[in-house]
């Protein structure tokens, strides 16, 4: 936690997954960063990215037991990774929703069909 993305990690912990929107050109972004790299402008507000995404890609690994699969999720023009949580295999362009799992570290950011 820094201080750029502080508010992103107190609103995980909430269930609220939010993502940076330049004031200036309205581009979003995530990680959370202190100016816009399309603009370079240094104003922003944290907006909600939703609640559904498109699985882009996934991989598998195998290095344990069952197996984790990590996906890549396109959501509010932004890209997040994280395990998925799906019974069934991800599919390429379906769709992805955010789930919280606590722990005694704090909320981590999974997703499921």
């Amino acid at each position: 936690m820094d201080r750029d993305s502080r508010e992103w990690w107190e609103r995980l912990g909430r269930h609220e997954l939010l993502v940076q929107r330049c004031l200036t050109c309205g581009r979003t972004r995530f990680p959370a960063r202190a100016f816009c790299a399309g603009c370079r402008g240094e104003r922003w507000e944290w907006t909600s990215a939703g609640t559904e995404g498109v699985v882009e890609s996934w991989i598998v690994e195998r290095r344990r037991e069952p197996g984790v699969t990590v996906v890549r999720v396109r959501l509010a023009g932004c890209v997040f990774h994280g395990r998925w949580t799906g019974e069934r295999e991800p599919e390429a362009g379906g769709p992805a929703r955010p789930v919280f799992t606590g722990s005694a570290e704090g909320t981590r950011l999974d997703w499921g069909p």
